[in-house]
């Protein structure tokens, strides 16, 4: 395969004309894309389509797939009418992302495996609107099977979803997941922009990763306009931002799953804790979840050498409680009985999905784009890819635990960093733009990739010859990951997906875009 000419390459967060992506043959378009991701190892970060503008009824579909090896991004394009053979036939990293193109298009994807929409939300030219949650299922035939079915009202405070499982006596044989219920229609109304909402729009993708979707958002504006670029300076304080978040997710994440087993000590610590790294957040900007702080062009909130103190010694006090009460729960037969061999995801399984972030690694997938395409302050300080090899809800519990590990000490450096940066460099910080400017550059494609605490985040955006957004496309990495988690269920006892679900911990809102 040459990948030079059949794909446009990119760093991460980068911009090229529309003009310069190649637009293939649907045949060789298809053929190149399943050689790369089947037999050259590149991930699907994501796949959408979008009306064409000289012919009306055709759609262009767009891929952009991550090259880890290489630290680059591979886009191509190819025009296709009412319906095209489906990549997931012989591709399953695709599945989810051909779905929702039937879902918005109406577009059909012959052979599809199970295409049925992903949020159950029609084109509304002329086909009646389908709600979330009235559609087939998957059954078994079979006397002694039995279906159970969860939501989408959940107890306590939780985001509605839905989950249909078949089950023989206690054991699960598959589990769908049906969701929609939170679908805002963010997308669509991103486009026309960037205006004075589009920045609260990212900050409400999935709100516990405000701050990694506000600095997506604003790496790829500066990608399409020199306005939008941030400073050193900037991009170091979005990133202790970013460790904080990650930090809170975390440590509340480990605290629900020793609940999810009863193990009060670390539930309860935790639980607290978690607000102790939100608090630290809120220092830095008013706002516990980040809101506001990340802007176009850089920060809304400067720190001095007081507030740096004050966070440092905030932070090592914090980790020493978060440690203190996790080494209690990593070292208790009863916790360890619960989790080992629970709802395992092999590797192959996670790679043949493209599933990312926490759930890949815990899985074995060697990928974190704070060090695959690294960015701002993690190209100058990397931090190591933790990865567990057995897949199971352990091994997604460790990875978490080291991840804290290595952001507490990527933290303590950086703090220090900022502490040392001069008047002059603190100032350049702040960021002039709190309103957008009036337009990017025209004709444009860019794509930006950030490490959420979750996982990989995919923004694209293609502005108009007037320099407005034409289409954006957002993948969550609860998009990729789902479905991971039903096939984590598979075979399990059906009383284990309390401690898989929140193993995974992904997002309704950040999936119903």
């Amino acid at each position: 395969m040459t990948m030079n000419t059949s794909f446009l390459s990119l760093p991460n967060g980068a911009a090229a004309p529309i003009a310069d992506l190649p637009v293939l043959p649907f045949e060789e378009f298809r053929t190149q894309l399943i050689h790369a991701v089947g037999k050259d190892g590149l991930r699907v970060s994501s796949f959408f389509a979008i009306p064409a503008l000289d012919r009306p009824g055709d759609f262009e579909l767009i891929a952009v797939l991550a090259d880890d090896n290489a630290h680059l991004l591979r886009l191509a394009a190819s025009r296709i009418a009412n319906s095209y053979p489906a990549l997931s036939a012989d591709c399953p990293a695709f599945h989810w992302f051909e779905r929702e193109i039937t879902e918005n298009t109406g577009l059909v994807c012959e052979n599809h495996p199970w295409p049925k929409p992903i949020r159950f939300i029609r084109p509304k030219s002329g086909a009646n609107e389908v709600l979330p949650g009235v559609t087939d299922y998957l059954q078994i035939e079979d006397e002694a099977a039995h279906e159970v079915a969860v939501g989408p009202v959940h107890a306590g405070v939780i985001e509605p979803g839905h989950f249909r499982f078949q089950c023989l006596g206690e054991e699960v044989i598959f589990l769908e997941i049906s969701l929609g219920y939170q679908h805002r229609g963010i997308e669509k109304m991103l486009v026309g922009g960037p205006d004075v909402r589009s920045a609260h729009f990212m900050e409400c993708v999935a709100g516990d990763s405000s701050i990694a979707s506000a600095w997506c958002y604003s790496r790829l504006l500066a990608a399409l306009s020199p306005t939008y670029q941030a400073s050193p300076a900037a991009e170091l304080w979005r990133g202790i931002a970013l460790e904080f978040e990650r930090s809170a997710n975390h440590t509340g994440d480990l605290g629900a799953l020793a609940g999810d087993v009863a193990f009060l000590p670390t539930q309860s610590y935790c639980g607290r804790l978690r607000g102790e790294y939100l608090n630290m957040t809120a220092a830095l900007c008013g706002n516990r979840f980040g809101r506001g702080y990340v802007l176009p062009g850089g920060l809304r909130y400067l720190a001095d050498s007081k507030k740096i103190a004050e966070l440092q010694s905030w932070r090592k006090r914090t980790y020493a409680e978060v440690r203190n009460a996790l080494d209690l729960f990593f070292n208790t037969p009863s916790v360890l009985d619960r989790f080992e061999a629970t709802g395992v995801l092999t590797p192959a399984d996670a790679a043949a999905v493209g599933i990312v972030g926490i759930a890949g690694r815990a899985s074995g997938l060697n990928n974190d784009i704070r060090v695959s395409h690294p960015y701002g302050p993690y190209a100058d300080r990397p931090l190591p890819v933790c990865v567990e090899g057995s897949g199971d809800a352990l091994a997604r519990a460790k990875v978490r635990s080291r991840e804290l590990d290595a952001s507490n000490q990527w933290l303590d450096e950086a703090l220090a960093a900022a502490d040392a940066l001069s008047a002059d460099e603190q100032m350049s910080a702040l960021s002039s733009q709190h309103a957008p400017a009036e337009s990017l550059a025209p004709s444009m494609i860019a794509v930006s990739l950030q490490e959420t605490w979750r996982g990989e985040l995919c923004h694209v955006a293609l502005t108009d010859s007037h320099g407005r957004f034409r289409h954006y496309k957002i993948v969550d990495p609860s998009f990729h990951n789902w479905y991971g988690l039903a096939l984590a269920l598979r075979g399990e006892q059906i009383s284990h997906f309390p401690i898989c679900n929140k193993s995974f911990n992904l997002s309704y809102c950040g999936h119903d875009l």
